[in-house]
């Protein structure tokens, strides 16, 4: 009964910001766990390729490169994803960005670019993915989709980024949403809430040795996070593991949350 709960044998799968971060550890989760194919897409073309080719040595890694916070760019890719598949069984919103600013000069287009990116991106792509996600979706084997926010939606701190703390808060409330709006289609939808994770927006902090003590004080498991650890949660999400859970906000965050 048990032997199979976390497997992903079969599974063809979508992650958006695909090529580093949080979104390649999960990738990598899901071919090691046993996914069929992970389709990766990125911004940038020549990094979501070579992430693609270096991810194949843990199974089939696909790069679809675009920018899905443009119409055009979504377009192409929900165009690309049918024209290889007959249906998706997962689909990750993981691409994201943050813009920092005092509170006094924040300008309106980093407010917009960041809620364009977070919270518009990830809905319109769950739409026009919908055909793909309910095509094997039944009963026995739901279709997941795993919106990625922070725990930055949930505190009261906006740490003078305060269109990412807005637009994860907001991603997280239509998680919701779209888990009831779906639940009757057989798909799910979550929401990881990670707390501090190494990756290219963190740099900032992991390569000051001060600043990086300073948070570490504020974590009761009195570390950052790992590529299993974020890895961990989305295959359970992805797979039989996780499915009787919609709706939910899991944040991954060693007890942040509980502190602060």
């Amino acid at each position: 009964m048990f032997e199979n709960l976390f497997s992903m044998k079969g599974k063809t799968c979508l992650i958006t910001g695909g090529s580093r971060g949080l979104g390649a550890y999960m990738a990598q989760g899901f071919l090691e766990a046993g996914a069929k194919r992970v389709y990766i897409t990125a911004r940038k073309a020549e990094a979501c390729l070579a992430a693609a080719q270096e991810l194949s040595q843990f199974g089939d890694c696909v790069a679809l490169p675009g920018d899905v916070a443009t119409t055009e760019g979504l377009a192409n890719l929900v165009e690309q994803i049918t024209k290889r598949e007959s249906h998706l069984d997962v689909l990750v919103n993981n691409a994201g960005t943050g813009w920092g600013a005092p509170f006094g000069q924040f300008p309106e287009k980093g407010w917009d670019k960041v809620m364009d990116i977070n919270v518009k991106s990830p809905f319109f792509l769950t739409q026009a993915l919908l055909p793909l996600l309910k095509n094997n979706a039944n009963k026995e084997n739901t279709a997941s989709v795993i919106n990625i926010g922070s725990i930055a939606g949930l505190l009261g701190n906006g740490l003078d980024n305060y269109s990412y703390a807005v637009s994860k808060s907001a991603i997280h409330q239509a998680t919701r949403i779209l888990a009831t709006e779906l639940a009757a289609t057989h798909i799910r939808v979550n929401a990881i809430a990670p707390g501090r994770f190494y990756s290219k927006m963190t740099e900032f902090l992991s390569t000051d040795e001060a600043a990086f003590a300073e948070e570490i004080k504020g974590i009761p498991m009195s570390r950052w996070g790992e590529p299993t650890d974020i890895a961990g949660v989305a295959i359970m999400l992805a797979s039989q593991a996780g499915a009787f859970i919609t709706g939910q906000i899991i944040p991954v965050d060693g007890g942040t949350t509980l502190v602060n």
